[in-house]
């Protein structure tokens, strides 16, 4: 159980939606280069998401460790480290 801090979680979204390297940047000078970041590569296309294009493929692996370098350009070094399985559809 955490007493302290902050633990901020970022869903990555195909094609660079999500901002990945505005939101590290603004993590990094705004927050603090020691916020622990978990960076998610959980998003699934599903509901209306066929209706935009770039949102109606799954992530690639490509994709999850772009964010993870661009995290780590901002001076971001708390991410997590679990490793990621990509099921390929």
């Amino acid at each position: 159980i955490a007493k302290r801090g902050i633990l901020l979680r970022h869903l990555v979204l195909p094609s660079g939606l999500s901002g990945t390297r505005e939101i590290m940047r603004f993590i990094a000078r705004k927050i603090s280069l020691n916020t622990y970041v978990n960076i998610m590569p959980q998003y699934r296309p599903c509901g209306r998401a066929d209706e935009v294009r770039e949102l109606s493929v799954y992530l690639s692996q490509k994709d999850y460790e772009t964010a993870l370098h661009m995290a780590k350009e901002e001076g971001i070094e708390r991410l997590d480290s679990r490793r990621r399985r990509f099921m390929i559809f």
